[in-house]
């Protein structure tokens, strides 16, 4: 009996039509790199979303998704859709947006993120992270008046950060993304930022060493795959403490998944500056650059102003969502489904005899095969996955909707999943030239 699958994989989809119209008109096709369909599966990813509600997404064919992947990319930790917070946006779009005065919310989240961090004196807002790291890097020059920048992790699209690639292709190639062309960044820009490996306090020392005196700061996600071994978060504030060095801590992705507030605070170790962002609004656009007066108040001897930091939406939101996730303890929900979701990877890996590796925090995790057809793998993993309903791959971001009846759904439908992806293993597929599934495009990479 053939099996009947809740969704039909088809070229001719609404999203798939739409997605063919967006490459003729949007540069790139889309906005955002993790939500390009050749990420997931070229042709079939039904690309466009037409609602959301808890974790469940409707395209536009009026298909309903429960999202076991990206949850919008990690903005959405209380769901998508969260009643208490849009209803506290529309309530405040009806007074009005945007106006010639400021929004008094934006005092109101500066006040509770410096109450969130004490050590912290000031607050600085944007919409997007990558406006957030650029802010906090400016801020960081500014208070220095030295140039050069050390980065650990994942910090956007800017000048700034990809300038590092004008060394090699392959300096961020332990960031997220391998291969990041810098073609546009200006080649005076050569030299000012350095990529140094998670965990390898020698590495950093050696570039402290042979920078000493120009080094600005070092900017660093404190945890996103692996996590620190022998005090490297400690190692790190003491060398940039010693050196006089300003030390950033970019949570915008990690911020509020395991503490209210940053993961930082696991470690007991204190920054110069931070920046919040995805997490803080719960889908409205809403990042925080927080620091020390000093640093901070560098902000007067440089320009940094934009229009649309005034909306007032963002703050609005972002209060919103700070008083639920303290409500429901929310890193401690997200914390606990994201190990559910790992137990299950574990238990369905370890039965079939698939050999894999399962990195980042519970909340914000991903798997990997250890096997050179690892994509291959990945790509049946999210058609089959599809196919029965799921938006699914090898990375979960967890929220509060992932009820425990959704999570029992997803493990059967993942079981299920990968018991074919071991048959057709074991039946040579992925080394022959059947097209058995939909593969990425090399070009735009794999995200972790």
């Amino acid at each position: 009996m053939k099996k009947k699958y809740m969704y039909k994989l088809s070229k001719k989809s609404q999203g798939a039509k739409l997605w063919i119209r967006a490459q003729k008109t949007i540069a790139g096709g889309n906005m955002l790199l993790t939500k390009h369909p050749y990420r997931f599966l070229k042709e079939y990813w039904p690309t466009y979303f037409n609602k959301t509600k808890g974790c469940k997404v409707w395209d536009l064919s009026q298909n309903k998704f429960l999202d076991f992947s990206y949850m919008g990319v990690g903005t959405n930790s209380l769901g998508y859709s969260r009643k208490e917070i849009d209803q506290e946006v529309v309530k405040k779009i009806k007074l009005g947006n945007m106006s010639t005065l400021n929004p008094p919310e934006e005092v109101l989240l500066s006040e509770k993120l410096i109450n969130l961090n004490p050590w912290a004196d000031k607050v600085r807002f944007t919409r997007s992270g990558g406006e957030a790291n650029s802010v906090a890097v400016r801020l960081a020059r500014s208070y220095k008046k030295k140039d050069k920048i050390l980065i650990c992790g994942y910090h956007g699209w800017h000048d700034w950060y990809l300038s590092t690639n004008l060394q090699s292709k392959n300096n961020l190639n332990g960031n997220i993304i391998a291969g990041l062309d810098p073609n546009g960044v200006p080649k005076a820009l050569r030299n000012t930022t350095f990529a140094f490996k998670y965990n390898d306090i020698e590495q950093l020392n050696g570039l402290i060493n042979r920078y000493d005196g120009e080094i600005a700061a070092v900017k660093m996600e404190v945890v996103r795959n692996i996590y620190p071994k022998d005090n490297f978060i400690k190692k790190v504030r003491s060398i940039t403490k010693k050196k006089g060095i300003v030390l950033i801590f970019d949570e915008c992705t990690s911020g509020f998944r395991e503490t209210y507030g940053g993961i930082y605070k696991n470690y007991n170790v204190t920054p110069d500056m931070i920046i919040y962002g995805k997490a803080l609004g719960n889908g409205y656009a809403i990042n925080a650059v927080l620091g020390k007066g000093k640093i901070m108040n560098s902000i007067e001897s440089t320009f940094i102003s934009s229009t649309f930091w005034t909306e007032r939406i963002g703050y609005v939101a972002a209060l919103s969502t700070l008083k639920t996730m303290k409500k429901e303890e929310s890193w401690k929900k997200i914390t606990k489904n994201g190990n559910k979701i790992r137990k299950i990877w574990s238990k369905v890996f370890r039965k079939l005899n698939i050999n894999y590796q399962i990195q980042g925090i519970p909340a914000l995790s991903n798997f990997y095969f250890e096997d050179q057809n690892n994509q291959k793998y990945i790509n049946f993993i999210c058609e089959e996955m599809l196919k029965r309903g799921f938006l699914a791959n090898n990375v979960f971001y967890s929220s509060t909707a992932h009820s425990d009846n959704l999570i029992n759904k997803y493990a059967k439908a993942f079981e299920e999943t990968c018991l074919l992806l071991k048959n057709n293993i074991e039946l040579n597929i992925f080394n022959s030239d059947i097209k058995k599934t939909t593969f990425i495009n090399k070009r735009i990479g794999r995200l972790n």
